[in-house]
């Protein structure tokens, strides 16, 4: 089984702690997010789990107990998103110089190959055009160099909930566009670019969950829970089959992810999983970090005994 910590919440950034006390318990519980009423228990046995995939903004706060859980005997790679964004677009994010920083310091810890650069979403406003993108990845990728292998890319999606919100960016002056509006000469030269820099630093370029084609630019789609990097690096054979409850054009293996929507607090505007940036941090402020359920406390028998 492979963990997902987690697509839904940074869990490393925020609910460490409670990461680390289901460690010690051999389980956690994730009610189903569209039905609180289903619960699932999920075993955290090192036996039973054959890699944890963590997705975070901010690792540091679990670096401490990383010791521990190498003890333990799990496995694991970090996806680590690292922007560099303004202010106005990501709120709350640690700054893209301390983020490199803490990036260099965790792949010197674990090495490169586990740990994955996600310059994802690429969002297009009045304060990041095709130019911006361009300064910025050219000097993180820079930075990163013989810190990372890979780097994955993906362009902001337009969901319901990010359009309630860009409405109010455009208002304030920001407003974020679609990258439709970006599909002229600058965005061609934006990405042939971007795929160029990543190979002179090192890195191999990859798109995540992307409908529009990128290949053409030397971007080929990419697994983010990726079976055969899994195998590459780890020499451990997992399962290949693509998680049905993910997006057609994601190529993820099948996962359980441990967290849950809405409890989030970077505020990141193009946050695809917080409706409500209230309801996050009225969710952070009740968590209990030992809780069986990283949202609320939901208990039930281990249903695989």
């Amino acid at each position: 089984m492979i963990i997902s910590a987690s697509r839904r919440t940074d869990i490393p950034a925020f609910y460490s702690e409670w990461l680390i006390n289901r460690i010690r318990a051999g389980y956690c519980t994730v009610p189903n997010p569209f039905n609180l009423q289903q619960i699932t228990w999920v075993s955290l046995l090192p036996a039973e789990v054959d890699i944890i995939v963590f997705w975070t903004r901010n690792p540091k706060p679990l670096m401490p107990y990383l010791t521990e859980l190498d003890q333990r005997g799990f496995l694991y790679y970090f996806q680590f998103t690292l922007l560099g964004y303004p202010r106005q677009i990501d709120a709350k994010g640690p700054e893209r110089e301390t983020s490199i920083d803490t990036f260099q310091e965790l792949a010197g810890r674990i090495g490169p190959e586990r740990l994955i650069w996600r310059y994802d979403p690429i969002v297009f406003s009045q304060l990041t055009d095709a130019q911006f993108h361009l300064e910025n990845y050219a000097h993180i990728a820079e930075m990163l160099r013989g810190s990372t292998v890979r780097s994955v890319i993906s362009l902001m999606d337009f969901y319901p909930k990010i359009r309630k919100r860009v409405a109010v960016l455009k208002a304030d002056g920001i407003g974020l566009v679609d990258y439709d509006g970006n599909s002229g000469q600058n965005f061609i030269e934006m990405m042939t670019s971007i795929a160029q820099i990543a190979q002179a630093n090192g890195m191999q370029i990859q798109s995540c969950a992307e409908e529009l084609a990128l290949s053409i630019y030397g971007i080929q789609p990419g697994k983010c829970i990726d079976d055969r990097y899994i195998e590459a690096v780890f020499s451990l054979d997992v399962t290949h089959q693509k998680d049905p409850s993910q997006r057609k054009a994601c190529g993820c293996v099948v996962s359980k992810d441990i967290g849950m929507y809405d409890s989030c607090v970077f505020g990141c505007q193009y946050c695809y999983a917080t409706s409500s940036f209230a309801r996050a941090r009225q969710t952070f402020e009740q968590h209990d970090p030992h809780s069986p359920s990283l949202v609320g406390w939901y208990e039930v028998e281990n249903n695989h005994s």
